[in-house]
């Protein structure tokens, strides 16, 4: 039966395939004695085989799109399987105690974990979420239902999902994955900003199409309109299509200006720049006439390894991003983890608010050899490019300090090593903390730069959780309290001498972009797949009248008279 869905555009684009969900199957089962225990331990060997078949499989796609390196935690996946003294303890539960072989499998893997979550040294820590992984798989063959492995789809569908996990996303394959589509989520969410960069078309905040399709059924996605339909008929598909042809039009249209600069109708020029996540997403940044890096979010590095990433691969991966960028500016945000952003290897503490809680630089000054080892290999890297370093989460001028004197203290053993080390760093930090916001005119006296983290700075001023439904009405860029923090943010850097970038989506969001030209931002970091848009629309307005629109959007009371205001100098 045809079904409309209606969600939140996430990500330009048009798709029409067969739906692929990625969803957790059920795996519980009855725990039960046994007369046949040889049967149970047959039923076994047979899961353990077919598990070890997939892994090779799946490791040898991920040495083939990820690298060597990535892909040797399948490598510790596959030693699990077969450790004689795991397997060995396994069998004997079966035949002793007589119980079937699900829950001697859990009953053994639960027991190894907690030996390896306990220990001391980091290395064995990590084997505990190893063995959880590979239990998972064991168990998921034993009780007959399949595990979702996004990396190993090879056939053109739409994903479907109840959320996508920055590490699921990173895996999807945009010559296959056509689009995707959740339950939960927002513009903003990770995995709707990760779909810009992929260019794949996504809807988002859907509340329920995970329980509204089956696998296989065909879906009409729109990510344009937030619109989706299950079961379309040809007329609809001939309209999706229509619709995905059109914008394939407008892209072309856009991708003319690809090697212009970008200026406005006065000519007066602004740095259009793009986020990315690793360094594959370079070539987008590149294809899509990027001027700068303005956020390389390093945590995807942390995210993507069975355990910290030594000094020399961060170096690695920080070179080749400023290498492929030549003599554009790279913007890279030192680690920030916490919030969503988990790894199984840094125990993070349980926490009612984690967004607002132990994450990004208040971990980093907490765990300094971590965050040392990433500033070493930044420094390292710094020679092949022009390198930004910015901080995330600052709420304090004591916490830039820190920080500042961590990095500084690093550059000098570095140089007393006979390491070469740039001599032209800058060093910034992330405006996203409404604190920062407003004492930013003291901030710009020691930074060397602002980069406004607007996702997050729009939350904690409206006091509303950007992944929530029920509240996303407050998720409001254009409301002028809002307006008013960012316009402090860039007149303060601009007294001190010191330029302003935007970071947050609202960099690319086409309503905020004539107000934030007529502020004066210098900056404007977006996903890759905007910039083109952002040129054509920067290239059609005039400052002065910008700056008329801000000053009267900055007196305004609503989001709403806001909206109207940018309607009345630029139009629809």
């Amino acid at each position: 039966m045809t079904e409309k869905i209606l969600g939140i555009a996430a990500s330009d684009g048009v798709a029409v395939a067969p739906v692929y969900k990625l969803v957790q199957p059920d795996l519980s089962f009855d725990r039960k004695e046994v007369a046949d225990t040889a049967l149970e331990i047959e039923r076994l060997d047979k899961a353990l085989e077919v598990s070890k078949g997939e892994l090779q499989q799946i490791r040898d796609k991920a040495a083939t799109s990820l690298g060597e390196e990535e892909a040797k935690v399948f490598d510790a996946h596959m030693l699990v399987l077969e450790d004689p003294e795991m397997v060995g303890q396994i069998k004997s539960a079966i035949t002793d105690t007589r119980i079937n072989a699900e829950a001697a499998l859990t009953d053994v893997s639960d027991m190894f974990i907690g030996i390896f979550e306990t220990m001391e040294d980091a290395y064995m820590k990590e084997r505990a979420a190893d063995i959880r992984d590979v239990a998972k798989r064991v168990l998921a063959h034993l009780v007959g239902v399949g595990l979702p492995n996004p990396s190993m789809i090879n056939e053109e569908v739409i994903v479907v999902a109840h959320d996508l996990t920055p590490s699921d996303t990173a895996q999807l394959d945009r010559n296959f994955v056509k689009g995707f589509i959740t339950n939960i989520g927002g513009r903003t969410s990770h995995s709707a900003i990760m779909a810009r960069s992929l260019e794949i078309p996504a809807i988002v905040g859907t509340n329920n199409v995970v329980e509204k399709v089956e696998n296989g059924t065909v879906l009409a996605l729109n990510g344009m309109t937030g619109e989706a339909i299950s079961n379309p008929t040809d007329e609809q598909i001939a309209e999706f299509k229509a619709a995905g042809e059109k914008y394939a039009a407008q892209k072309a249209e856009w991708a003319r200006l690809k090697d212009a600069k970008t200026v406005t109708a006065d000519g007066v020029h602004f740095e259009l720049a793009a986020n990315i996540g690793t360094p594959k997403d370079v070539e987008g940044v590149l294809n899509n006439g990027g001027e700068a890096v303005g956020l390389y979010r390093t945590e995807f590095l942390y995210m993507d390894s069975p355990s910290f990433p030594t000094e020399e691969d961060q170096y690695q991966a920080y070179k080749k991003v400023l290498v492929d960028m030549g003599d554009r500016p790279v913007v890279v945000r030192t680690m920030d983890i916490g919030g969503d952003k988990e790894l199984p290897y840094l125990q993070l503490p349980h926490e009612m608010n984690p967004f607002l809680g132990y994450r990004a630089i208040r971990v980093c000054l907490h765990e300094t050899d971590m965050f040392r080892t990433q500033l070493r290999a930044l420094l390292r890297a710094s020679v092949h490019g022009q390198l930004r370093i910015m901080f995330p989460m600052i709420a304090t001028l004591g916490e830039f300090r820190d920080a500042k004197a961590i990095f500084k203290d690093e550059e000098a053993k570095l140089r007393a090593e006979g390491v070469a080390v740039s001599d032209s760093i800058e060093l910034g930090i992330m405006i996203e903390i409404p604190a920062a916001a407003v004492l930013a005119d003291k901030f710009a006296k020691e930074v060397d730069f602002f980069s406004i983290g607007t996702n997050d700075l729009i939350q904690y001023t409206m006091a509303a959780d950007r992944m929530s439904e029920r509240v996303s009405y407050l998720y409001q860029p254009y409301n002028p309290s809002i307006l008013r923090l960012i316009d402090n943010v860039i007149k303060a850097a601009h007294a001190e001498g010191k330029w302003a970038g935007m970071c947050g989506e609202m960099a690319g969001d086409q309503t905020a972009v004539p107000l934030l030209v007529g502020m004066g931002l210098d900056e404007f970091s977006m996903s890759a797949t905007s910039i083109l848009k952002t040129r054509s629309l920067m290239a059609k307005i005039d400052t002065t009248k910008m700056k008329e629109l801000a000053e009267k959007a900055l007196d305004s009371c609503t989001c709403a008279e806001v909206e109207e205001l940018v309607k009345q100098y630029v139009g629809e």
